[in-house]
C-alpha cells in the first residue's frame, strides 16, 4: 500500500460526518402539521429576536437622551449654587444648598471637591443608594451592558476672588433608567411569550382541523391499495380539499365500476373455458369412450379365438399387449374427464363431491393425512360455485403436495353470516408444509383461483400461517347465484 493512499484514508476518515441528511431525514419524519408549527416557531423567534433587538436600541437611545438632559439641568441648577456659594466666599453653603437641589434632579450625583480636592459627597441618602444597589442585582449584567450610556462627568468650578476654592462634580447615572427599560422589557416579553403561546395552541387546534381531510385521503388510499373501491370522502369546506376529495371519489367510482366491469369479462372467461373443457369432455366420453370399448372388445374376442382354434403365444401376448394398452388408454381418458370436468358435477351433492376428492389423493398419497370438515350446507351452489369450490380445494392439495411437501391438510367449508346482509360460503384449506414465499411471484394455478373467486364477487387470501400456508376463500352466495342464473339465461 503506498503512502499516497494511507494519507487519503487517514484524511477521509478524519474528516467530521455529513449530517445534512440525518436532518432530512429528520424532517421528513415529522407530520405536516408538526412541519407547520415548526416553521412558525423558527419565524416567532426570529421576529422576537427582531422585537427584542429594537427596543434594545430604542432603551439605549432613551436612557442617552434622559441622562444628557439630567445632565443639562444638573449643570444649571449646580451653576446656580455655585454664584450663591461664590458671593459668600464659602463651600458650606454650597454644601448646604447642593443636598436640596439633589432631591430635584434624576439620573445624576452630585460631589463638592474642597480646594485641596478632597471630596465631600452630597449624593443621594443610604435607602436610595441600597435601592439602586438592589436594582442592579435584579437587572443582568448583560442588560445592563447593553443599555448604559457612556459614564458621563462634568466638573463645575467654583472661584472666589479669582481663586479656586473648590468644584462640584456632575456624575451621570443611568440605574434607575436601566431597571425601569428591564421592568418594560419583561413585561413585553411576558406578553409576547403569553400571546406567542396562545397562538401556537390555536394553530395547533386550527391545522388540525384543516389538514383532517389530508388524513382522511390517506386513508382512502389504503383502501384503494387494499381494493376497497367503495370507499368514498366527505367534502370538506376548503375548496382546494374540497376539489381533491371530488377527484377523489370519481376516481374510486371509475376503478369501481372497472373491478365490476373486470369481474364480468373474467366471469365470461372462465364460463367460456369451462364450457370448452365440458364440450371436451362429452366429446371423449360420447366418441373416445366407445371407441376404446369397442377396442377393448374386439381384441378380447381376438385373444379368446386365437387361443380356441391355434393356440399361439405369440398371438396371445399380442392380444395381451393391445388389451394393456387399451386399458392404459382408458385409464387416461378418465383422468382427462376427471380434470376437464367432474362427471359428477351437478349430480351429486358437494359435500360429496369434495369427499371425494379427499378419498382420491388420500389414495394416491398415503402418507398424506387431509381432514375434510364440512358445515351447514347445500345440496349444490350453481354448476359455476361447485365448479369454482371443487377446482380450489383440488389445486390447494396439489400444492401442498408438490411444493409445502406438507404431512397434514385440514380443510374446512360451511356457510357463514358475512359483514353484510347475505351470508358467505367459506372454504379455508391450511397446511403443515414449509410455508408459501409471499414475495415470489404467484403461480398459474394460485392466480387461476384467484380469478375464479373474484369472478364470483368473492375473496381469495393466500396467507403463509405460523406454520405452514392458509388459503381463505369468501365468497357471496346471494352474488353468486344472480351471476350464475345471468350467465344461464
Amino acid at each position: 500500500m503506498s503512502i499516497t493512499n494511507v494519507g487519503t484514508r487517514s484524511f477521509a476518515a478524519a474528516r467530521p460526518r455529513d449530517v445534512t441528511p440525518d436532518l432530512g431525514r429528520t424532517w421528513h419524519r415529522f407530520s405536516l402539521r408538526a412541519k407547520l408549527l415548526i416553521v412558525f416557531i423558527v419565524i416567532d423567534l426570529i421576529a422576537a429576536f427582531v422585537v427584542g433587538g429594537v427596543t434594545i436600541v430604542r432603551a439605549r437611545t432613551s436612557t442617552r437622551v434622559e441622562i444628557a438632559a439630567s445632565m443639562s439641568l444638573a449643570e444649571a441648577l449646580v451653576q446656580e449654587a455655585i454664584r450663591l456659594a461664590q458671593q459668600r466666599s464659602s463651600m458650606d453653603s454650597l454644601a448646604e444648598h447642593l443636598p436640596t437641589r439633589q432631591r430635584l434632579m434624576r439620573h445624576v450625583r452630585l460631589s463638592v471637591r474642597n480646594a485641596a480636592h478632597l471630596p465631600v459627597v452630597i449624593g443621594p441618602k443610604a435607602d436610595n443608594v441600597e435601592a439602586g444597589r438592589d436594582q442592579d442585582r435584579l437587572v443582568p449584567a448583560w442588560f445592563q451592558a447593553l443599555i448604559a450610556p457612556p459614564l458621563e462627568r462634568r466638573e463645575l468650578p467654583v472661584l472666589a476672588n479669582d481663586q479656586r476654592i473648590g468644584s462640584v462634580l456632575i456624575t451621570g447615572v443611568a440605574d434607575d433608567e436601566i431597571a425601569e427599560a428591564w421592568e418594560n422589557f419583561l413585561a413585553l416579553t411576558a406578553v409576547g411569550a403569553g400571546l406567542n403561546i396562545a397562538v401556537i395552541v390555536i394553530l395547533f387546534v386550527l391545522f388540525g382541523r384543516v389538514l383532517a381531510p389530508l388524513t382522511s385521503l390517506a386513508r382512502g388510499l389504503s383502501d384503494l391499495e387494499r381494493r376497497n373501491y367503495k370507499v368514498r370522502l366527505a367534502r370538506p369546506d376548503a375548496r382546494e380539499l374540497g376539489a381533491i376529495a371530488d377527484r377523489f371519489n370519481s376516481l374510486a367510482q371509475a376503478l369501481d365500476a372497472l373491478r365490476v366491469e373486470n369481474n364480468e369479462l373474467n366471469r365470461r372467461l372462465i364460463t367460456a373455458q369451462d364450457d370448452e373443457r365440458r364440450h371436451t369432455a362429452l366429446e371423449l366420453h360420447d366418441e373416445v369412450g366407445p371407441c376404446l370399448f369397442g377396442l377393448k372388445a374386439n381384441a378380447t374376442s381376438i385373444a379368446t379365438l386365437a387361443a380356441e382354434r391355434t393356440p399361439s403365444a405369440a398371438l396371445t401376448e399380442r392380444a395381451r399387449d393391445m388389451l394393456a394398452i387399451i386399458d392404459h388408454l382408458q385409464g387416461i381418458n378418465r383422468s382427462l374427464l376427471n380434470r376437464l370436468r367432474p362427471m359428477a358435477l351437478g349430480h351429486v351433492p358437494l359435500g360429496d363431491l369434495l369427499s371425494e376428492v379427499v378419498r382420491e389423493r388420500a389414495r394416491q398419497h398415503p402418507d398424506l393425512h387431509v381432514t375434510l370438515t364440512p358445515g351447514a350446507l347445500r345440496p349444490s351452489y350453481g354448476e359455476p360455485i361447485d365448479l369454482t369450490i371443487y377446482r380450489c380445494v383440488q389445486e390447494s392439495l396439489t400444492n401442498a403436495i408438490r411444493h409445502a411437501r406438507a404431512t397434514r391438510v385440514d380443510i374446512t367449508f360451511g356457510e357463514i353470516d358475512g359483514d353484510g346482509p347475505g351470508r358467505l360460503l367459506a372454504l379455508q384449506i391450511q397446511d403443515d408444509g414449509c410455508g408459501i414465499d409471499l414475495a415470489a411471484t404467484m403461480g398459474r394455478g394460485l392466480r387461476g383461483m384467484q380469478e375464479r373467486v373474484q369472478a364470483l364477487s368473492g375473496s381469495c387470501a393466500v396467507e403463509r400461517a405460523s406454520l405452514g400456508t392458509r388459503v381463505r376463500i369468501a365468497i357471496p352466495i346471494a352474488a353468486a347465484l344472480a351471476d350464475a342464473n345471468g350467465g344461464a339465461a
